[in-house]
Formats: C-alpha cells, sequence, structure tokens
C-alpha cells in the first residue's frame, strides 16, 4: 500500500509500504477514505519529539471503511461498517477509560516505560505519533489496522460526506473539550488564542456553548476570516496590541475564559517572534517549549477566571508567572482530547445542522501529494489552514 512516511526532518515520502494484518483478536482493518494532516504532525515533521524513526507513518485523524475483523471485535464491527477513528487508542476497561478519561487509557500505551522515562507520564496510545505513545502506524495510507478497534472506533451512518464526520477523529472533539473544561456560562467573554483547526472548532463551540463574546486571535487573514465568519471578534495581533484591545473590549477587566490552542510552537504556529531567552533555553534543552501565549494568557486572564490548555505542549517551560496566576485565583484545565466522552453529542449536532466541520477544509489532495501538503500547510502558503488527502 501507500502511505506517507518519517524519514528525518521536514522529509515525509509516498512510499510503497506492507499492507497491515490483523495482529490481535480486537484488530480490525479499515481502508482509508479520507485523512488530514493536523498541527501537531507538524512537530514530528519538525523532528521536536526525538522519538521517530525512518519508516514510521503518519497521521492520526482518518477514517474509512471496514475491511477486516479480529475475533473478538466481531461482536462490535462487521465488514462494511463506515468508522471514524479517534486519534487515541482506549481499552474501554481500565479505571482511566471508565472515569471517561480516554486519552490517559491505562492500556493502550505498548510503550509506556519509554514515555513515562521521558516526559514523566504519557498518554494512551496514539496513531502515528511517535514511539513515545506506542509507536504505532498511522492513518495518512491507504489502509490501516486499529488495535483494541471494539472500543476505538466511531461509527457513523451513510449518507453524510466523509468531510462532515472526518474531524470526529480528533479536531472537533479537542476544540468542545476545550470549550467545555473552560466552563463557558452565560455572560462570560471567551478569548481564543489561535485560529488555525482547533482554534476554529473552538471558537464554534463556544458560541454553541452560549458565550456572549469570543474573541479570536492570529495573524493570519484566512484564519480571522474564519473566525469572524462564525461571529467572533478578532484581533490581529500584528496589528494591534492584544493587551490593550482585550482590555477595551472587557472593560479592562480581561476575559473570564482564556483558551489556548497554539502549545509549544507558537514562534511556528501562531506567528509569534521568538524571544533570544526562549531560544537559547532551548538551544541548552533547559526549556522545550516556547510559551508566549500561556504567559499572556495568564497576565490577561480575569481574576478568578479559568486558563483552558488545548494547545499541545511536550516537556519543560519556563518563566510562567504562578504567583500571578495563583494571586488572581485562576484555575487550569489541560489534556489531551477524551475523544469518546464527546463523539456521541457531536454527530447528534452535526446530523441537525448545528455545526458543519468540512467549514475548515481549503485543501484536498490525494496521498501522492501529501508531502508537498505538509510543505504548504507548515509554511500556511496559499491560505493553506486544513488539508484532506484521499489515498
Amino acid at each position: 500500500m501507500r502511505a506517507l512516511v518519517w524519514h528525518g526532518k521536514e522529509d515525509i515520502r509516498c512510499d510503497r509500504v506492507s499492507d497491515p494484518g490483523i495482529e490481535h483478536p480486537r484488530d480490525a482493518i479499515i481502508k482509508v477514505t479520507s485523512c488530514a494532516i493536523c498541527g501537531s504532525d507538524l512537530h514530528l515533521f519538525h523532528n521536536l519529539i526525538p522519538a521517530m524513526l525512518p519508516g514510521d507513518i503518519m497521521g492520526h485523524e482518518a477514517m474509512g471503511e471496514v475491511v477486516e475483523v479480529g475475533s473478538a471485535a466481531k461482536d462490535k464491527l462487521k465488514k462494511g461498517d463506515r468508522v471514524v477513528i479517534p486519534f487515541t487508542i482506549i481499552c474501554g476497561e481500565c479505571e482511566q477509560c471508565r472515569r471517561g478519561n480516554y486519552s490517559v487509557c491505562e492500556q493502550t500505551n505498548r510503550k509506556k516505560n519509554l514515555g513515562d522515562k521521558a516526559f514523566g507520564h504519557t498518554t494512551a496510545g496514539l496513531f502515528g505519533y511517535t514511539h513515545l505513545t506506542g509507536g504505532y502506524p498511522g492513518g495518512q495510507a491507504e489502509y490501516l489496522r486499529v488495535p483494541f478497534a471494539d472500543t476505538t472506533h466511531i461509527k457513523v451512518p451513510d449518507g453524510i460526506d466523509d468531510e462532515k464526520v472526518l474531524f470526529l477523529s480528533d479536531i472537533l472533539p479537542t476544540g468542545w473539550q476545550a470549550a467545555v473544561q473552560a466552563d463557558i456560562q452565560p455572560g462570560d467573554t471567551v478569548a481564543v488564542w489561535g485560529c488555525g483547526p482547533v482554534g476554529q472548532m473552538t471558537i464554534r463551540s463556544a458560541i454553541l456553548l452560549g458565550a456572549e463574546q469570543v474573541i479570536a486571535i492570529d495573524h493570519l487573514p484566512e484564519r480571522l476570516s474564519m473566525a469572524a465568519a462564525a461571529g467572533a471578534i478578532t484581533i490581529d495581533f500584528e496589528q494591534e496590541s492584544v493587551i490593550d484591545r482585550l482590555n477595551e473590549l472587557t472593560g479592562g477587566k480581561g476575559p473570564h475564559k482564556c483558551i489556548d490552542a497554539v502549545g509549544t510552537e507558537s514562534h511556528i504556529n501562531f506567528g509569534q517572534p521568538d524571544t533570544v531567552l526562549d531560544r537559547a533555553k532551548q538551544m541548552l534543552m533547559a526549556e522545550t517549549d516556547r510559551p508566549h501565549v500561556l504567559r499572556e494568557m495568564i497576565y490577561v486572564c480575569r481574576p478568578a477566571g479559568v486558563i483552558s490548555i488545548i494547545g499541545v505542549y511536550l516537556g519543560l517551560v519556563d518563566k510562567i508567572p504562578m504567583g500571578q496566576a495563583m494571586n488572581k485565583g485562576l484555575t487550569f484545565r489541560m489534556a489531551q482530547a477524551h475523544v469518546p466522552r464527546w463523539t456521541a453529542d457531536l454527530l447528534r449536532r452535526i446530523e441537525d445542522g448545528q455545526i458543519d466541520p468540512s467549514f475548515v477544509i481549503t485543501h484536498k489532495a490525494n496521498l501522492a501529494q501529501g508531502p508537498e501538503m505538509y510543505a504548504k500547510f507548515r509554511d500556511k502558503a496559499d491560505g493553506c489552514v486544513k488539508v484532506v488527502l484521499q489515498p
């Protein structure tokens, strides 16, 4: 089969690789009909997480048709079922899964010891996302083996286009969780840093959850235009002071809820200039992430407000104003998305027409064009916000 394969820093190739097969009774094989490139794939593209090996298959946003089912998964899946595959692999049996904390499933990261040594604790097993999260082949391919397939799938009805449901795999429930964990109340002003794909879903989720005012912060015109189309007030941080504008919009009090939809690579994904200090600390391995956005949120958030972090952070950050956060009484909530916790509700909202996640797609291509699409997505070229690939 063909697949997008990691060969090194900024070197993704469309290669011929072996077809996957059933390895465990709970496995299934799907023929991928649509997959997407995620902003967090760029962390691997830039080799920020040193746990990829040449030959690893990329991708964690995929859907398709079941073509083979292991003996222990046949009571939940059958050939021909149309499924979206969550980016997190879940067992459905451990204490965390029973509590709905699916992104920290205790059983599915088959290389957990490696991840724990590197970061102190890692997530559940993830598709196409380094050997720290299990080393599972990803979904930017013609076929995908799904471990724990009886619990790691979302069935979708026929008659709904792939583009409307594909993002149930990651960015829609991720954006939804970002808004839910902010505990949005009527009358709230919610500020969202980052208007990439997850930020766009966060903005629409905050509006659906009843925020009175949603403020979207970025600098790319196509992203700000998408946010404005949803009803957000936009701030272009290259044209005006974020802090001054937020104070103006909130009577000097700051937003009630601040959401980080950027994460570690704010200098790349958000366009923020490097600080000499952060760059030097990264070179010395004293810091792995660049937390400009996190610092700004703490500074501007209203006292007794909530900081919701859904952007991916990888390791260590420095110069976080914890004294200010503590004295302001801020609440922090953060996690990788617990995808299955939200998908039944979100699928219903898609079917009811409350949200159509396909609005975020700006580029479609076949799998062979994947390497050039990675470069285009990295460079934000040609108005690129979200790429969908058809194998």
